[in-house]
C-alpha cells in the first residue's frame, strides 16, 4: 500500500552519501589534555576538567600543564609572616608603618554582612606579599587613641586596596572612620575586565595566583561547645568542616585562627591587585576605574548610610486604594467570564479566554500544553474584549501591592526609621547602577498607580525633597554620538524632540502634530536606541507591521546620521569585538559573530545601545562624584539615584544657592560632542511624587 511504501521510504538509510573522510581518519587518537584543560579552565568547566583528567585513559598530569590546572598551593605551602596586634605598643608600631606607606590593603572582619548591625572584630592589613597584620578590636569597641590614628590613616592619600571595598568602607564609616581615596577594588576591577565571570576572591586567587585560600565556611565555629581548637588554621579548618548541621558563627572562632584567616585575605588581595591593575592598564580601562567607579564607592556608601524617610501611613492609603481596585477588577473579570475562577491560575485563565470566550483563532501554548497568558499575549489581544484590559489592570495592581506596598515596610531600618537601599555598580553590562533591598530602580512611573507609590518616600524633618532629572539624556547622547544635524538642531532649539520627530516622519509642520503622532514618534525615538524592529514597533503601537516599517524607514530618511551611526557601530564592534562608551567603558560582545541570527541580532542591538545607555550611566556617576564633594559644607544630602534622576534631602535655606550648583554639576559632568546641550529639570515637594 501507499502507507507501507511511505513507511519503507522513511526507514531507508542512505548508504552512498559522499564523504570526505575514510575509516582510518576516524580512528581515536590521544587528545591534547593540556590544551583541553586550559580551555576548560578559561570557561570554568570544572566538572569537564575533572572528567578528562581522571579518565582511565588519560595520562598523568605532566609538568608542562599550566600551573592553574595543577593542585593549588595553600597557606601550608607558602612561607608567610602574619602577626596579631592586640596591645597599644604593637598598635602604635603598626600605625606608624601604615602612615608611611604609599599604598596598603585592608580587610575588615565583622559579625554580620549587615553594616548597620555588624560588630567590628578586627582589621587585617597587608602591604607586602606574604606579610600581613591583624588588628584585633576589643569587644567594647575601638579605643579612642586607636580611632584617632585610624582616622588619620584612612583619610590619608595612600592608595587603599581591598576586595568589595564598599562593604569595608561602610563598616569603617559606621565606626566614625571616613575613608578617602584613591581606591583599588580587585572585585570592581575584575568586573570591568571580565563582567561574565565570577569575581569572588577565592576564585581570583586560584586563577591568578594558583593559590586556594581557606574558606570562611571551613573555619566558622559551631555555636555548640567544642574542644579547644588547634592553633593551626589548616588543621582547624579540617576540624570545623566536619561539624555539620550546626549554626556557624564568626564569634566562636579563636583569635589566632580568625587573625590568620583575615590576614591571608588581605595578603592575597594585595597580590591580586598587582596583577589585576596591570590588566586594567593593558585593557585601557584605567580611566573608568580611577575616575568613575573607584571615586563613586564612598559616595554610594554615604548615600546608603543616609537612607530616605518613609511614610507608612501614606503607603497604607495607597494599599487600600490598590486593594479596592483589585477587588473591582476581579469582580468585573468574573462578570465578563460568566463564571467564578482563580484569576491567579494561568491554566484556568487560559481556558476562559481561549476556550470559553474564543478570543483567538489560534492561541499560543506553552511547552506543557497550557495556553499562554503572559503580558505580551494579553497586550496583543487588547481591543478584542473588555476582559483583557481588566486583567492587565488587575495584574498591575496586584504586582504593585505585593512588590512594593506589602514589602517596603519590611525594609525600614528600626534604628533610623528610614529605608536604606544597597547600590551595585557593575551589575548592568552598560554600567548603570542597580539597587537591592529594596530595588528602588524598578518602582514604576508609567502608570498612575505606580507613581502613587512614590508618595510614601518623604523628606527628613525640616527638609523638602529635591528631584533633579536629566531630560531625554539618551536621545541627546544619540544625537551627539551620531552627529545627525537635524536631531542636534532640535535639541539646540530646545523644542520637543518627539514633536520634531513626528513632524519630520509624517512630513507635516510641527504645529499640526497630533497627540497620537507624537506618541508614535516617541516610541520610535526610544525604540531605535534599543534596535527595535518593525514587528516590535507594530506590537508596541498596535498598528500593522507595514505601517511600523514605514515609520522606521521615514525616521532614517529624516535622521540619516542615526542610521549611519548604527551601521558603523555594528561594523566596529564586529571588527574589534567590543564597543565603548564616550568615557571609554568597554563591553565585549563575542556573540556578534554568531551564526545564529537571533543571537547575533541581540548582540547587534546591545552594540547600538551600549554606547548610548553606557554614556548616560557614566555621566550621572560623574555628576554624583562632583555633587558629593559639592555638598560637603552644606546640610543638604544626596539620597537616591534612579536611572537619570537624583533625589536629595534639601534644606530650604540652601535652595537658592545650592540648586543651581547641583544643576551645573550635572550639566557639565560629561560634555557631549557637537555641543549637544544637556538639560536637567528639577522639582521640590513634600514627597517624591510631588517633587518629580
Amino acid at each position: 500500500s501507499d502507507q507501507a511504501l511511505l513507511s519503507k521510504k522513511l526507514a531507508t538509510i542512505i548508504i552512498d552519501a559522499p564523504l570526505s573522510v575514510a575509516w582510518d581518519d576516524l580512528a581515536l587518537t590521544p587528545h591534547d589534555e593540556s590544551a583541553a584543560l586550559a580551555l576548560f579552565q578559561e570557561f570554568e568547566f570544572r566538572t569537564l576538567a575533572k572528567r578528562i583528567s581522571s579518565h582511565p585513559a588519560a595520562p598523568p598530569v605532566a609538568e608542562e600543564i599550566p600551573p592553574t590546572l595543577t593542585a593549588k598551593r595553600t597557606i601550608r605551602d607558602v612561607a608567610h609572616h602574619y602577626e596579631i596586634i592586640e596591645n597599644h605598643a604593637d598598635a602604635t608600631r603598626l600605625f606608624t608603618t601604615l602612615k608611611s606607606l604609599p599604598a596598603f590593603c585592608f580587610d575588615t572582619e565583622t559579625t554580620s554582612l549587615d553594616v548597620a548591625t555588624a560588630r567590628l572584630l578586627g582589621i587585617a592589613f597587608s602591604w607586602q606579599a606574604h606579610h600581613a597584620a591583624y588588628l584585633a578590636i576589643p569587644r567594647d569597641g575601638i579605643p579612642s587613641a586607636w580611632k584617632n590614628s585610624l582616622q588619620d590613616i584612612f583619610r590619608s592619600n595612600a592608595k587603599k586596596i581591598g576586595h568589595n571595598l564598599k562593604y569595608d568602607i561602610a563598616i569603617l564609616l559606621h565606626q566614625d572612620i571616613p575613608c578617602n581615596g584613591p581606591f583599588f577594588d580587585t572585585m570592581l576591577a575584575h568586573s570591568l575586565l571580565h563582567p561574565d565571570q565570577r569575581h569572588g576572591m577565592d576564585r581570583l586567587a586560584e586563577s591568578h595566583l594558583q593559590y586556594t585560600p581557606i574558606k570562611f565556611s571551613d573555619i566558622a565555629a559551631p555555636d555548640t561547645a567544642a574542644p579547644p581548637p588547634p592553633d593551626d588554621l589548616f588543621a582547624f579548618a579540617e576540624t570545623a568542616s566536619t561539624k555539620k548541621n550546626t549554626v556557624l558563627t564568626v564569634e566562636n572562632i579563636p583569635l589566632p585562627i580568625l587573625a590568620e584567616y583575615a590576614a591571608e585575605d588581605a595578603d592575597v588581595t594585595w597580590q591580586l591587585a598587582t596583577i589585576i591593575e596591570k590588566e586594567i592598564i593593558d585593557s585601557q580601562q584605567e580611566n573608568i576605574l580611577t575616575q568613575i567607579e573607584s571615586p563613586l564607592i564612598p559616595v554610594l556608601v554615604r548615600m546608603e548610610k543616609q537612607g530616605i524617610a518613609f511614610d507608612e501611613n501614606a503607603l497604607t492609603e495607597i494599599g487600600n486604594h490598590l486593594q479596592t481596585r483589585i477587588d473591582a477588577m476581579a469582580h468585573s473579570i468574573r462578570e465578563h467570564a460568566g463564571t467564578s475562577f482563580n484569576l491567579n491560575s494561568p491554566k484556568q485563565l487560559g481556558e476562559i479566554l481561549f476556550q470559553k470566550l474564543q478570543l483567538a483563532a489560534k492561541a499560543k501554548k506553552t511547552t506543557t500544553g497550557q495556553y499562554k497568558t503572559d503580558e505580551a499575549t494579553l497586550t496583543a489581544l487588547q481591543g478584542t474584549h473588555p476582559i483583557i484590559d481588566d486583567i492587565l489592570t488587575y495584574r498591575e495592581a496586584t504586582k504593585l501591592k505585593s512588590t512594593y506596598v506589602d514589602a517596603l515596610p519590611s525594609h525600614i531600618r528600626p534604628s533610623t526609621g528610614r529605608i536604606h537601599t544597597t547600590f551595585h555598580q557593575l551589575v548592568a553590562a552598560t554600567g548603570r547602577l542597580a539597587s537591592t533591598d529594596p530595588n528602588i530602580q524598578n518602582i514604576p512611573i508609567r502608570t498612575d498607580d505606580g507613581r502613587r507609590v512614590r508618595k510614601a518616600f518623604i523628606p527628613a524633618p525640616g527638609c523638602t525633597l529635591l528631584s533633579c532629572d536629566y531630560s531625554q539624556i539618551e536621545l541627546r547622547v544619540m544625537a551627539a554620538l551620531s552627529g545627525d544635524p537635524s536631531m542636534i538642531d532640535a535639541f539646540r532649539r530646545n523644542i520637543d524632540i518627539h514633536t520634531a520627530t513626528a513632524a519630520k516622519v509624517y512630513q507635516i509642520p510641527e504645529s499640526e502634530v497630533t497627540r497620537d503622532m507624537r506618541s508614535n514618534a516617541k516610541m520610535v525615538n526610544f525604540g531605535i536606541i534599543y534596535g527595535i524592529s518593525a514587528f516590535g514597533l507594530s506590537q508596541r503601537l498596535s498598528i500593522p507591521r507595514t505601517d511600523a516599517a514605514k515609520l522606521i524607514e521615514n525616521y532614517f530618511l529624516q535622521y540619516p546620521g542615526v542610521k549611519k551611526f548604527m551601521d558603523d557601530t555594528i561594523a566596529l564592534t564586529r571588527q574589534q569585538g567590543y564597543i565603548a562608551t564616550l568615557s571609554g567603558r568597554r563591553r565585549h560582545l563575542p556573540d556578534i559573530h554568531s551564526s545564529n541570527q537571533n543571537i547575533r541580532g541581540n548582540a547587534e542591538r546591545a552594540a547600538i545601545n551600549t554606547p548610548i545607555q553606557g554614556t548616560a550611566a557614566d555621566m550621572i556617576k560623574l555628576a554624583m562624584i562632583k555633587i558629593d564633594a559639592l555638598l560637603t559644607p552644606y546640610h543638604t544630602r544626596m539620597l537616591l539615584q534612579v536611572h537619570d534622576e537624583l533625589i536629595f534631602d534639601l534644606h530650604p535655606a540652601e535652595q537658592e544657592e545650592l540648586v543651581p550648583k547641583i544643576l551645573h554639576a550635572m550639566q557639565t559632568a560629561l560634555p557631549l560632542p557637537h555641543y549637544v546641550p544637556i538639560l536637567v529639570e528639577f522639582g521640590t515637594g513634600e514627597n517624591w511624587l510631588a517633587a518629580h
